[in-house]
């Protein structure tokens, strides 16, 4: 489940950039995650103990907290994730995501969690292949990749957040509530800072529905619930293969290629992703934090 979902995830970079040509970012993903609701919705009807799930959605205030605080983190993840997507290359966009791989780990510091040699290995390798990949030989940095890496870092918070709230609630309540949440900030934005109109959402169509029927209504209820079964490290080392599928799809539907220095960086940053969370083997897994008080897991 959780790598179909890191191939929707990288998949879904190409449907944003495509989107860009034709509608505004804020816009676009008020309506891929309201979109997005509507799939998780017409799914727990489908269920009869889903169906009294959505009853107490409205009494329950836990999880309104919940959904609203996961909403707002992703819906600024997710807006400088399409920003920048207009100043740099699906591959570099894939890639400096996935970073959430690393970061969460360090975050964790702050929560007094041990972190393994392999982390700061893994996060030495991921810092040297970003700088190939971003940063080219006249010392320049696309302004695109600055926004994936704060996408990166906000990302991190969610994954955090989203760890510890999966334990605690019915977890296709909480995507739903984080869903509308998402989607109604994003659309109050749009409503002050871009043009809205029913063109822009003819044009831009496809990559709504694939953004939002698949990136969103499949793949992050498919986190949600993975994480409520799946140890944090093996849910971000799976999640954050999605760079990898990124740079794919963006060769295969958009024709991006990339220079041997760039092929370095994306094989550097890859070897961190999978080194920071492979190498610390039984000493990281000693380390999960209990279920209810969990500080990892892993986006998008």
């Amino acid at each position: 489940m959780m790598l179909l979902a890191a191939v929707i995830w990288g998949s879904a970079f190409v449907a944003q950039r495509l989107s860009a040509q034709d509608i505004g970012p804020f816009y676009y993903t008020g309506l891929r995650f309201l979109l997005g609701a509507g799939v998780v919705l017409a799914f727990c009807l489908l269920i009869p103990s889903q169906r009294k799930a959505l009853r107490t959605i409205p009494t329950d205030v836990a999880l309104l907290r919940a959904g609203g605080v996961l909403g707002l983190v992703t819906a600024i993840a997710i807006s400088a994730q399409q920003i920048g997507l207009q100043y740099t290359k699906v591959a570099n966009a894939g890639f400096i995501t996935s970073l959430y791989v690393i970061i969460v780990p360090m975050m964790g510091l702050f929560a007094r969690h041990k972190t393994a040699t392999g982390t700061w290995v893994g996060a030495i390798l991921a810092v040297v292949g970003m700088y190939f990949l971003s940063v080219d030989e006249h010392f320049t940095i696309l302004l695109g990749d600055w926004y994936q890496l704060v996408c990166a870092i906000v990302i991190s918070v969610q994954v955090l957040l989203v760890g510890r709230y999966a334990r605690e609630h019915d977890p296709l309540s909480l995507s739903l509530v984080q869903f509308v949440a998402t989607g109604l900030i994003s659309m109050v934005v749009a409503a002050f800072s871009e043009p809205m109109g029913l063109a822009s959402v003819r044009a831009a169509l496809p990559a709504i529905l694939y953004g939002g029927g698949l990136s969103v209504g499949i793949a992050y209820t498919i986190q949600v619930v993975a994480q409520k079964r799946a140890s944090p490290a093996h849910a971000a080392v799976i999640f954050s293969m999605e760079g990898l599928f990124a740079a794919i799809a963006g060769w295969l539907v958009l024709g991006e290629t990339l220079s041997l220095r760039a092929i370095l960086g994306c094989a550097l940053m890859l070897a961190g992703l999978l080194v920071c969370q492979l190498l610390p083997g039984r000493e990281r897994d000693a380390h999960v934090p209990a279920a209810g008080n969990n500080g990892v897991a892993a986006d998008a």
